[in-house]
């Protein structure tokens, strides 16, 4: 139930974001007041999960800091210059190839060739992506939204690689903290450089036909899909383990699709809830050889 409500959480982030960046606001500014929201909220339980052992926080400082960069802001910032480009729904669909992209990593990384299932899951992966992207028929596609959900795909494996590896000692949910922290101030240094945009507007925005004032999204941005995403998300990865809680946190995807429908009125194509369904297959087919991987190598770490 936690790694449901979780996928749900994090699932309407894109729903939620789209009205505001059609108002005027930038990605930018809305991933910064979501994340820094939620590090209010998460911070806290980092703190006390830590029980004084802040010396935790100081030798694994790097991979905080990569976790933040990467993981928090880096695949927020990109999945939501992507749905600002494309519709939610294939936006989050090619974030969600990122479990193949963990396995590419861990066949470089430490030279273990995946196995049949996983290379087949990964090819069905591909074909997928194909249809999601609905190459075969030349559809104008923006190419901007596309690399955007591609580097928001970067983010996401770097999300599951370092949650993957319990050698450091660190409470994940410090791991949360640090990492929502860390992503709060390297985007608001970039948008005090200037080198990101940082725009918002005051106008109200529309959800299935219902006018609301600007700050009822970003609120919901900040508290639900950021801080009670993430502890739920935790809270079940710390009951089933990370493999199957990664598993169940694909439901995110058809969960995004679903509120996009509901208060967006965008539904993909035919072709594109097809490729969406050869993903989730391929990536299901990935997990089962990364399972069996598992067995025969339990010690596989970052």
């Amino acid at each position: 139930m936690l790694a449901l409500v979780s996928a749900v959480a994090f699932g309407l982030s894109g729903a939620l974001a789209r009205p505001l960046l059609d108002a005027g606001w930038s990605a930018g500014s809305v991933v910064l007041c979501r994340i820094a929201l939620g590090a209010l909220v998460v911070v806290p339980f980092g703190v006390r999960a830590l029980r004084g052992q802040w010396s935790l926080v100081r030798d694994n400082a790097a991979l905080i800091g990569l976790y933040g960069l990467l993981a928090v802001a880096g695949a927020q910032f990109g999945y939501f210059s992507a749905v600002a480009h494309m519709q939610v729904g294939p936006a989050l669909l090619i974030e969600y190839t990122a479990p193949a992209a963990v396995v590419v990593w861990f066949w470089v990384r430490h030279g273990h060739r995946p196995g049949a299932i996983t290379l087949a899951g990964a090819g069905v992966c591909a074909l997928g992506l194909v249809l999601v992207l609905d190459l075969l028929s030349g559809a104008d596609l923006s190419t901007t939204g596309v690399l955007w959900a591609l580097g928001a795909m970067v983010g996401c494996a770097t999300y599951f690689i370092i949650n993957g590896d319990d050698s450091t000692g660190l409470p994940p949910i410090s791991l949360a903290a640090g990492g929502l922290v860390v992503g709060t101030a390297a985007l608001g240094l970039l948008g005090v450089v200037g080198l990101m945009p940082v725009r918002a507007a005051s106008t109200p925005v529309a959800y299935a036909g219902v006018t609301v004032d600007w700050w009822w999204p970003l609120l919901a941005l900040g508290l639900v899909t950021a801080a009670v995403a993430y502890v739920t998300g935790i809270g079940a990865a710390r009951r089933l383990g990370a493999r199957l809680a990664s598993f169940v946190a694909l439901s995110e995807v058809v969960v995004g699709v679903l509120w996009a429908w509901l208060l967006l009125d965008q539904l993909p194509a035919p072709v594109q809830l097809l490729g969406g369904a050869l993903i989730l297959l391929g990536v299901v087919a990935v997990k089962l050889g990364e399972r069996d991987v598992a067995a025969v190598e339990p010690d596989l770490k970052l």
